[in-house]
């Protein structure tokens, strides 16, 4: 079921902003792996994945859109010919998105003790202002339009003349 947010008028153009609640609320759904998110500064921001037991070839990062993905697969133990005899520690494949703005950039990730570290930047924008001048209105005519009915003359000299015809309305 989805609501919208941004019901008033003043708002022009954040569509797209419901979409990308809308995309964070689903994917909010499975908690795996555990993850931080810590300010470093102004403009720096670092997300930390728990993923124990992944080495860094079972990991993939990749940025779709405006989505950062995180995605881990770990290799099949028949495979390699381990045998368990218990087995708690779940080898389980996940994917986790991070819905990012429009202006944050994915710097460098590594791997460091079983914890996966993607630094991410948001460049500060520029400010931007416009001056927009008040002038006067322009002189373009809007175009004219035929209408059939009555023309009445408004001359001196056909003062009174009434006929059926074809008037252009804006001349």
């Amino acid at each position: 079921m989805s609501t919208r947010l941004f019901t008033s008028p003043l708002f022009l153009g954040f569509d797209h902003l419901e979409q990308m609640i809308e995309r964070a609320s689903k994917s909010a759904g499975d908690g795996y792996p555990p993850y931080n998110i810590e300010q470093l500064s102004a403009t720096g921001l670092r997300i930390t994945l728990a993923v124990a037991g992944f080495s860094m070839t079972e990991l993939q990062i990749t940025q779709e859109d405006n989505q950062l993905v995180i995605r881990g697969r770990q290799s099949d133990d028949a495979a390699s010919g381990r045998v368990f005899l218990h087995r708690g520690i779940a080898a389980r494949q996940f994917q986790r998105a991070f819905v990012l703005a429009e202006n944050i950039e994915v710097g460098h990730a590594w791997l460091d003790s079983g914890l996966l570290h993607i630094d991410l930047h948001r460049p500060q924008p520029e400010v931007r202002v416009k001056h927009i001048e008040i002038g006067q209105r322009p002189l373009a005519t809007p175009p004219a339009r035929r209408t059939r009915g009555l023309v009445v003359h408004s001359t001196p000299a056909e003062a009174g003349v009434v006929e059926l015809g074809t008037l252009e309305e804006g001349k």
